[in-house]
């Protein structure tokens, strides 16, 4: 989670609502099988090319259909490779979480995936005055793909299942389930009493339009693809059938799914109400209009009261929230910013009691305060190219690899982490993080008998830390891709290389992209930076109008699936715009 989506650096938290492959590891189960570049029959070489990206959509396809979990993770493998052949996607870190709150808040929780949940603590008269980020994208659940985004939803729509304050699936709506031993139907039953926000009956048929509508091309969901487990998504006739009486709902599934109750907790499965949804007149043409002004029905421990857009939130408590005698903060009264000088004067005034952003220059003064947390997240950092974009141009799929790798090997990692991050943010290496699980009890990025990293000694695809080696190696592969240099090692004036780096305007962010300028321009690579504000920035990346861009991504679950679906050519979260 566009995390759509969407999807923080240590100083940006949970806004982040985010190599050099050697010789692939070959399984007797997963030939290699050649791509070939446009207009040859035969192609000289066997390469990548991001524009011709089928082989990877059907791979994904085969992944999600394994029964066999080992072959399954030697796929994802397969899927990781090909990506990161490309360096389309440059990994910078992988995650870590930090926000500010105040002593006498209490019971405020987060899950390994940036959500935060509010509803369960304690703050004085009640009342909880708060940063999470600035103007959200999209509130409607099905339409969300920020982690931001994720958050409001969680605390104003509740599904099946929910996240507790462990980081575990706790049941919410559902009461109980049933699974068939082969595993591909379940049976949930729902709690009895179930209401939404307007007091109206909420039940099984409430899921089952939520979830057809959210997988129907028609709505256009970023994450319409987080229902393909599900039989029928294909054909756009989801297999999820309400009981007559409203109290079960059946969903079979195309294959086994060992995350499915992480699935039905994630925000693109909350229910909502279609005779609202369905209330605007242009509904069918714009699905999101019915969520885009305060006062709108949800089924959460809070509604949405007012909306001062681009400056204020204020959310009230649901007195018809299935467990809202649980719910002790009855109001959230949020500060709708980017500018963390002034959410952290806030802060520190008392007017905000929980903020989500940090100011990169405060961190170090901040490490030892009570008041300052660091959570562990599932996610990666990394920069983002577009395939289309007009830098590749005249340049076969090869050389365009290279430049891409080139860049990424120019990257001084571990000073962007410890200088900019400050928290313990690990250099990146790889794009599925360090400590996802690899879906048959052991981690994914590690080398074993299957499997080893095309650079073993780091476990991935290149050695993270910064050297002279790596900016020899990056003249080398620039020169490769048709670039010339000076005897002292600068981009010849013959052949410049220029583009636009696109990032939204919290200060890490700006200073991640600064800390990337300056070593690019080692070799003479000339990099400008453009921000945009929030809401702007996520949809002109999403729509591939950008050269490079700053992103993210938190895990929804922990399965490399969340991560390697969302590159499918038809993926709401393809922002580099492979096969398009």
């Amino acid at each position: 989670m566009k995390k759509p989506l969407a999807l923080l650096l240590a100083a940006l938290m949970s806004l982040s609502v985010l190599a050099a492959c050697g010789a692939k590891e070959e399984t007797p189960e997963t030939p290699e099988t050649p791509v070939e570049t446009p207009g040859e029959e035969e192609p000289a070489e066997d390469v990548v090319d991001p524009l011709v990206w089928a082989e990877y959509d059907a791979l994904i396809k085969e992944i999600k259909s394994s029964t066999d979990f080992v072959a399954r993770e030697a796929l994802m493998h397969k899927a990781e490779d090909m990506l990161m052949e490309t360096f389309a996607l440059v990994p910078i870190y992988y995650y870590n979480d930090i926000y500010l709150q105040k002593p006498d808040v209490t019971g405020i929780y987060s899950n390994p995936y940036g959500t935060k949940y509010f509803m369960y603590g304690a703050a004085p008269n009640n009342v909880l005055k708060l940063q999470l980020a600035s103007e959200p994208d999209k509130l409607d659940p099905a339409l969300n793909s920020t982690v931001d985004g994720a958050t409001l939803a969680a605390n104003t729509f509740v599904g099946l299942y929910t996240y507790d304050d462990k980081g575990n699936l706790a049941p919410a709506l559902a009461e109980s389930y049933t699974e068939s031993e082969d595993g591909l139907t379940y049976v949930f039953t729902l709690k009895d009493g179930l209401k939404w926000s307007d007091g109206s009956e909420l039940n099984a048929k409430d899921f089952e339009y939520a979830w057809k509508r959210a997988a129907d091309p028609a709505t256009a969901a970023d994450y319409s693809y987080m229902f393909n487990s599900i039989a029928g998504f294909d054909d756009n006739n989801l297999q999820v059938t309400a009981s007559e009486d409203g109290k079960t709902l059946t969903v079979v599934l195309s294959a086994p799914t060992a995350y499915f109750l992480d699935l039905v907790a994630f925000p693109t499965y909350l229910p909502v109400k279609k005779d609202v949804v369905e209330a605007p007149a242009d509904y069918a043409t714009n699905p999101g209009a019915w969520a885009l002004e305060a006062g709108f029905v949800s089924n959460g421990a809070y509604t949405l009261e007012t909306w001062n857009h681009n400056e204020s939130m204020v959310y009230v408590k649901n007195p018809n929230y299935y467990n809202a005698d649980k719910v002790m903060i009855e109001r959230l009264e949020f500060m709708l910013s980017a500018d963390d000088a002034a959410i952290f004067a806030a802060y520190k005034s008392g007017d905000l009691q929980f903020i989500d952003t940090v100011p990169t220059d405060e961190i170090a003064g901040l490490l030892d305060s009570p008041e300052f947390n660091i959570v562990d997240q599932l996610g990666t950092y990394y920069v983002t190219f577009n395939v289309k974009s007009g830098l590749f141009e005249g340049k076969t799929p090869a050389q365009a690899n290279a430049m891409r790798k080139a860049m990424a090997l120019l990257i001084d990692r571990g000073y962007i982490a410890e200088n900019i991050g400050q928290t313990g943010q690990q250099p990146a290496n790889a794009f599925i993080p360090a400590k996802m699980m690899d879906g048959h009890g052991g981690e994914f990025k590690t080398n074993d008998a299957d499997y080893t990293y095309p650079d073993e000694a780091t476990t991935g695809y290149f050695d993270p830390e910064y050297s002279d080696a790596a900016v020899d190696e990056a003249i080398a592969l620039l020169e490769e891709a048709g670039y010339k240099f000076t005897a002292d090692g600068m981009l010849d004036a013959s052949t410049p290389l220029k583009f636009e780096y696109v990032t939204n305007e919290s200060s890490a962010h700006v200073k991640i992209a600064e800390a990337i300028q300056q070593d690019l321009a080692v070799v003479g690579i000339d990099m400008t930076i453009k921000t945009l504000e929030w809401s702007v920035f996520l949809n002109e990346r999403k729509a591939g109008n950008f050269d490079v861009a700053r992103n993210g991504w938190i895990a929804d679950f922990n399965d490399p699936i969340n991560m390697l679906e969302m590159w499918t050519s038809d993926s709401g979260n393809n922002d580099a715009q492979f096969g398009k």
